[in-house]
């Protein structure tokens, strides 16, 4: 794959052997995007895969799409109405170990697919599905698509458009692209609990979870505001420079520190630095100082002088570039993040490599055709079924979002996870409402890292601990004495797993980054905007909460494969393996991409019938990407071209719209706004878990977004924790450590601890 060395990681020195799930079968009966990316990581990662294509059930993936997607599985087509086919389809299913799917309940049970059915005729069969609303929703039944999904829950309204008012067409597919992460992390998470003896049963999720990752970091519902609960506003400027050459550069930290831009700005008249700083004076989180003055200064020099200036001073920045340019990027190549496929459509081209760092590390493999699989037998359980990671402990040394979403992910599943803080907190503890999106369910203890007295702390928490995750620099891990190498000598059978920015070979290794940059680098921020309009970040943060997805898909396969091997290793995601991953087009041998979806100057959609139209009253939006689906909008809209069809949608309600798109056979629903308190307060999503609610000292109460996987009635979630006050469980923890009253007492006078329920535990 790309170049990456055919090697094990450096700290690893367990063998090279097959794929992390070598051995697992699995049938792929996926039409959508979420479900077939899935099934593609589990193939690269060693599974056996079948792709089946239903007579009745075509792809919503484009030929291109399909050709990316579906590689590494052995396709066949099957006629459920022939008894051959009919046959065949049973013989995979009682062979398989896992059957992904996208079916609706509905779907599903006209089938005999759904989860009852499947359990009582398969009983080694694990079915992990993706819906586009979870099961028991009165929207579970929806198409599964991502433009409904996204409009109906009010998610399209969370972007603000450039030029105009009104939601946006979000052209990333932010449900699909984390429904996958959770789909395939899911599965691995079932496949654990199967190895582990607690019995085999379903793992669902849905778009609208995959879209409530980001949202997490945005919606939230309190009884009383406090301290960094602001929130963030959807029209905030954001740190988007144009350049002398009319280029564009996204920066983070504090650009005015290098001596170019120091100069440029001191060299200003007072007239004209009081002008520039003016213009941004007002803005409500001031992220960058002299942000108005830092913005003129780089329109007085090209792109590539400013970014080779700030890279030599420390100051983290990106170009803004085109979709498919880090198809050439050489930190890329060097991590396998580029893969070579010979595709029989279009020859040999360039797509997205799985980038998981973990050993052996994923491929595109050629899949066996027809294989013949004998009959699964359902392993006995022996163990009284429970969360899926229960008994895992988890020491989190991660900040910000990247690293520490992971470990409150692994929470959610069951896991004991121990949030390790310095005693000033996690940088992202003052930007609160983002901070509490990605830190339930953890227990915090703040321990002086730098201090030599926190070692005998560190070395009894990873002594007993089967994960340790972060996302910080390598080298500063190491200075605080919690490098790979360090906790591997204590404990051996640790699993060690690590967030970066740039991948874990080549010159940028140790570089700092942040989601901005890599929606830059990726061309997203050019995709978003619409053809022929300045860049604009997405305000959901998606490349750190992505990266995030595929480090939890590689530490749960790193514990499913310790529970075969019993061995630990370190392995690994990036922010930059995320971003290259998420494109939706390959590069031919000419260089050209192949064709993808572009999205309208106006942001109103890719086609006729996949857009937002505005109507009298409100909002619409349609999803049909079939060939003749612009004829049948016209004709039952009475239009003359498309032009003529957003007029006469304009004349009409919302409800009239819908009544002639049902017509026409377009899906299509009303695309919500302002959803905030609306979803977390809807009685089906809390019934469902889609929104959680605690019990909160500072702020009263604190509700959000909540379960992104069901585990069936078997194995539950764990959502019981609320985001945790700095040191809130110090004494708790050094207590379940060894540790003596007096010896806690001593570690907090000294600095080395912070507990901040100390005055709660001199009361009692």
């Amino acid at each position: 794959m790309g170049d990456r060395e055919e090697q094990a990681y450096p700290g690893n020195d367990s063998p090279l052997v097959e794929g992390a799930l070598h051995g697992y079968r699995v049938i792929d009966l996926a039409t959508g995007q979420a479900a077939s990316v899935a099934a593609m990581v589990l193939a690269e990662c060693g599974a056996e895969v079948v792709k089946l294509s239903l007579k009745g059930r075509p792809s919503r993936l484009s030929p291109v799409q399909r050709s990316m997607w579906d590689r590494s599985k052995s396709v066949e087509s099957l006629d459920l109405l022939e008894a051959a086919d009919r046959a065949r389809f049973a013989e995979l299913l009682a062979g398989t170990d896992v059957l992904l799917h996208d079916l609706t309940p509905s779907e599903a049970r006209l089938l005999e697919l759904d989860d009852a059915t499947l359990a009582a005729r398969y009983p080694a069969l694990i079915a992990s599905s993706v819906t586009g609303w979870p099961a028991g929703h009165p929207k579970a039944d929806r198409p599964v698509s991502e433009a409904l999904v996204l409009g109906e829950a009010g998610i399209f309204d969370e972007q603000a458009a450039i030029g105009r008012d009104g939601p946006v067409y979000l052209r990333f597919p932010l449900g699909s692209w984390h429904a996958a992460g959770l789909a395939a992390s899911g599965t691995i998470a079932r496949l654990l609990m199967r190895e582990k003896r607690q019995g085999v049963g379903p793992v669902r999720t849905s778009l609208i979870q995959g879209a409530l990752i980001p949202q997490m970091m945005l919606w939230y519902r309190t009884e009383r505001s406090g301290p960094g609960m602001v929130g963030w506003a959807k029209d905030h400027p954001v740190t988007l420079f144009e350049c002398g050459d009319g280029q564009w550069i996204h920066v983070m930290g504090q650009p005015n520190t290098a001596p170019l831009m120091r100069a440029g700005i001191d060299a200003l008249t007072p007239e004209a630095r009081a002008a520039a700083l003016a213009e941004l004076a007002d803005v409500p989180i001031p992220f960058m100082a002299e942000w108005g003055a830092v913005k003129a200064i780089f329109k007085t020099r090209p792109r590539s002088e400013w970014l080779e200036h700030l890279w030599q001073h420390d100051v983290p920045a990106q170009a803004v570039g085109r979709l498919g340019e880090l198809y050439d990027d050489p930190q890329a190549r060097a991590n396998g993040y580029v893969a070579e496929v010979d595709t029989s459509e279009y020859g040999c081209v360039l797509q997205p490599g799985v980038p998981l760092h973990i050993n052996p590390p994923p491929r595109p493999r050629i899949a066996s055709s027809a294989p013949s699989w004998p009959p699964r037998e359902a392993p006995p359980a022996s163990h009284k079924p429970d969360q899926p990671l229960s008994g895992i402990k988890v020491v989190d040394f991660g900040n910000f979002l990247a690293g520490p979403l992971t470990a409150m992910l692994l929470a959610d599943l069951g896991a004991d996870v121990v949030k390790v803080e310095m005693p000033t907190g996690d940088p992202m503890r003052p930007v609160a409402w983002a901070f509490n999106g990605c830190q339930r369910g953890k227990r915090a203890l703040g321990l002086q890292l730098k201090d030599p007295g926190s070692r005998d702390i560190v070395e009894r928490l990873v002594r007993d601990a089967d994960i340790v995750h972060h996302n910080l620099r390598l080298p500063v891990a190491e200075k605080l004495g919690i490098g790979y190498e360090t906790l591997k000598a204590i404990n051996p059978n640790l699993i060690y797993s690590h967030v970066s920015s740039y991948g874990r070979h080549g010159e940028r290794k140790d570089w700092p980054g942040y989601d901005q940059l890599f929606q830059a680098a990726a061309g997203w921020e050019y995709e978003g905007a619409g053809t022929g309009n300045p860049p604009m970040w997405h305000r959901f943060g998606m490349m750190d909460h992505l990266s995030s997805m595929n480090s939890l898909t590689v530490t749960l396969l790193a514990l499913l494969q310790r529970q075969r091997t019993g061995s630990g290793q370190f392995v690994a995601a990036s922010l930059l393996g995320a971003s290259l991953f998420s494109f939706d087009t390959a590069r031919a041998s000419d260089g050209t991409l192949l064709p993808y979806p572009r999205l309208d100057s106006q942001q109103f959609g890719v086609s006729s019938a996949q857009r937002l139209y505005q109507c009298a009253d409100g909002w619409i939006v349609v999803d049909d990407n079939a060939d003749d689906a612009e004829r049948r909008m016209l004709a039952n809209f009475r239009a003359s071209d498309v032009t003529a069809l957003e007029i006469a949608i304009a004349k009409l309600d919302v409800e009239s719209a819908l009544a002639i798109a049902e017509r026409a056979t377009v899906p299509a629903v009303r695309v919500k706004l302002a959803q905030q308190d609306a979803f977390l307060g809807d009685e089906d999503n809390r019934r469902l878990g889609l929104s959680v609610c605690y019990p909160h000292p500072s702020y009263g109460y604190l509700e959000l977004p909540g379960a992104v996987w069901s585990f069936g009635d078997q194995a539950r979630l764990r959502l019981h924790r609320a985001p945790p006050l700095l040191g809130q469980h110090s004494f708790e923890v050094l207590r379940e450590c060894g540790f003596g009253e007096a010896e806690i007492a001593s570690l907090i006078d000294r600095g080395i601890v912070f507990a901040g329920e100390r005055r709660q535990a001199d009361a009692r």
